[in-house]
């Protein structure tokens, strides 16, 4: 049985696959993206790769929102992948936002440089003291 923090790092991964799949005209199915890199079923996974493709212009809106003279199509895939699904988390699900933000630091630490590091915290961050996540401490 695999941790969230493993989890999140599997669904890194299937998001960055669709970023660069979505730039080709090659077809792909998500169950399948999944598949390989997840050898049982997850809801938690299945829940957050749908949940950030279903909700992605909004997730994009809020990092711009809060990201410094930068868009989230700047960012390199990896790192959209990775604070996409920290938004996500934050926005539209029960994970404490504590939780939340430390994966997204933890994760970027694993794939990012440390000026990106540093962006990625600023705008959780950001999100956390000036969005409404619905009474998440």
């Amino acid at each position: 049985m695999k941790t969230r923090s493993e989890l999140r790092d599997i669904i890194i991964k299937v998001l960055y696959q669709v970023y660069i799949l979505n730039n080709t005209k090659v077809k792909y199915s998500i169950e399948t993206l999944i598949k390989e890199q997840l050898e049982t079923e997850n809801d938690f996974v299945n829940d957050c790769i749908n949940g950030v493709l279903k909700n992605q212009k909004e997730i994009e809106k809020l990092a711009n929102k809060y990201l410094k003279d930068w868009t989230i199509d700047r960012l390199s895939k990896v790192d959209k992948a990775i604070l996409s699904l920290g938004i996500y988390e934050l926005i539209y699900t029960n994970t404490p936002a504590i939780v939340c933000i430390n994966e997204t630091i933890e994760l970027s630490k694993n794939y990012s440089d440390y000026d990106v590091v540093r962006m990625i915290n600023g705008v959780m961050d950001a999100i956390y003291h000036h969005e409404d996540l619905n009474g998440k401490q």
